[in-house]
Parts: structure tokens; sequence; C-alpha cells
């Protein structure tokens, strides 16, 4: 059985050839704070961000592109694949997305995870090519494709060709970061503090990367931090654009970066083809149009953007020895963790 698994910061999406996506909830995980023990995760455990009592904590165990909690993130990955394998007998084999220039112990610790889950074999794909392979990018032309995954923790962009990746990088600053975004621009405009979840709804539902016409507007609830009794706001998608402005240059500046330093004949091949985007914030309106702007080159969203990278590991599974940049246990100089056994 083989599962190709995005443990993103926002979601966790397991897809297995032959079947499609057979899972995709929030990536968080809500345990006892004496013992640790599960209560819910998913959708379930997304609910109570924020409004838990005190014996009950939870959070997202990923964050910006890196396991930032071992412990959940082991018990979040095991409460899924015994949801997707229950009637296996055998454990499966998993190819797990990456985010681009992560180091050797934290690429470590996302196979340990997941053979501590239950997986028989790991494999790491970079999210590029992963996500390239989801979106249909025929990645073995020579030619240069370039591909920006916009995620929650980290936006990757590489320029690939051949099977493997000529250039890439990778800034820990996507969709979390304009969540907080949005939040301090609320605080100091209005005076209302909200949730991150609630600002990652004013995001979802009338964020945009450029003015819009009409204009869309939504209402922000949260504490007046003067009077701290509950309030209601009434906020635009103009002024959501204001406030997720400085994350956006960032992407920018990082997507021109690539730019500089990729080969001629490479950049000659993207003006051609032009920008694939992929991810969950791929989605977000006139986001294209603003990267055309700023690069020149046309830019155009994946059919299921916030998908093509659960589908591009696992249908990379199959075929994994042919890319120049796949990382398996014996890439790695230290063995195995003692109670972590393959």
């Amino acid at each position: 059985m083989n599962l190709g698994i995005d443990l993103g910061t926002s979601r966790i999406v397991i897809y297995q050839p032959g079947k499609g996506v057979v899972l995709d909830e929030p990536a968080v995980v809500a345990v006892t704070r004496e013992d640790e023990r599960v209560i819910a995760y998913g959708a379930e455990a997304e609910a109570m961000l924020g409004r838990t009592p005190e014996s009950i904590v939870a959070v997202r165990p990923v964050q910006n592109g890196v396991i930032a909690s071992y412990d959940l993130a082991e018990k979040l990955l095991r409460c899924c694949l015994s949801q997707v394998c229950s009637n296996r007998i055998t454990k499966p084999c998993v190819a797990v997305s990456v985010a681009e220039q992560l180091t050797e112990v934290e690429r470590r610790s996302f196979i340990e995870a997941v053979i501590s889950a239950g997986a028989r074999r790991v494999t790491l794909v970079p999210e590029t090519v992963a996500a390239a392979i989801g979106a249909g990018v025929d990645v073995s032309l020579p030619k240069g494709q370039m591909l920006v995954n916009v995620g929650a923790g980290t936006v990757d962009a590489s320029v690939l060709s051949l099977k493997g990746e000529a250039v890439s990088s990778s800034v820990r600053m996507a969709g979390a970061a304009m969540d907080e975004a949005i939040v301090r621009y609320l605080r100091a405009q209005y005076g209302l503090i909200i949730s991150e979840p609630m600002a990652e709804r004013l995001k979802i539902q009338i964020g945009c990367a450029l003015p819009m016409e009409p204009v869309l507007t939504d209402e922000a609830k949260g504490r007046d931090s003067m009077t701290g009794l509950p309030r209601v706001v009434t906020v635009t998608s103009d002024e959501i654009c204001a406030a997720i402005a400085e994350p956006l240059r960032t992407l920018l500046e990082m997507i021109a970066q690539v730019l500089e330093i990729t080969p001629p004949e490479l950049a000659g091949d993207i003006m051609e083809t032009g920008i694939h985007l992929t991810g969950g914030l791929a989605c977000l309106r006139r986001l294209p149009e603003l990267v055309e702007q700023a690069t020149g080159i046309a830019c155009r969203v994946a059919q299921d953007p916030a998908l093509c990278v659960a589908v591009g590991a696992g249908m990379a599974l199959q075929y994994a020895s042919s890319f120049s940049k796949v990382y398996d246990l014996s890439n790695f100089s230290y063995r195995l963790s003692d109670n972590v056994t393959n």
C-alpha cells in the first residue's frame, strides 16, 4: 500500500494511488494536558482552538513547514493513518512532502514521526516536485518550468527541469503570517482583538491580493482592547488587502530572487511555460494577477491547488528513484532513535 502525505501547517492530506484523496483534515490535534491522551483530531480538534478548558490543549504540531511538537505530530499521524489503513495488515510505504532547505535534523524528524505512526518505509519528496507532479506538469522534459507552492507555513519556489530542481528557494512566511498581519491590522485600526482562526476566515471570505470590484465585506468578531467587551466590526476586502501587503511583498521578492539566479536558457523557457501556482493560498483572489504584474510572466493556478502536493507525493513514490533529490533513510548520517524501528 502506497500513500502520499502532505503534512502541512494548516491541513494534512493523504492520497492513495488508484483511490484518490482518502483523507483531508485540518492538521490539529487536541490532547489532555496531564498525560497527552488524544481527545480529538482534524476538524473536531480545529473547532476546539481557543475554546478548550485548562485540562485540554489543541495545537497545530507543524509550524512554518517544520515539526514543532514531535510527540503531537506522531499522535496526529497515527490517528490519520489508522483511519486510512484500518483494514490493512501490512504497513504502508509513505512519501512525505517537505519544504525546501530544511536541515538534516528537520528532515529526519519527519521520517521518525511517520515511522513511529505506523509506516513501513518513508521517502521525503521536495514540495515543489510533488506539487508539479500533482498539477500535471511534465517534470521529465528538458525544459525549465517554474512552480510556486504557497502554503500556510512556507512558500517554496523552484525551477524544474529533467526531473530535478535547477534552482530552488523557500521562505517561512505564508498563510499563517497573513493571519497574524490581519490580527495586527484590526487591533491597530479598530482596537479589536481577534483570534487567528477568525483572521483566517476573513482571509478566505474576503481576502484579495489586489483591490477588487465590487468590494466585499464581512464581520470580524472579537474583544475590544479598551473595554474588554465583545465587539463586532465590519471589514472590507480592501482593508484585508492592505493588511496582507507586507507578507505578499516578501512572496514576490522570493520569486524575483529565484528568477534572478535562474540560468538564461531556463529563464527563456519560463517565459513560454509561465509560472504554476499551487497550495491552499493559491486560491487567494487576484494573486495570479499580482505575480504577473511583478514578474511580467504569465501565471496560472493549478486545478485543486490545495491537493496537488499530496497527489504528487503519492504518484512520485512509484518512481522515486528517478528523481535527483529524494531523501530516504540511507541519506542521513545518524541512525534512528532507539524508540523508532524500521
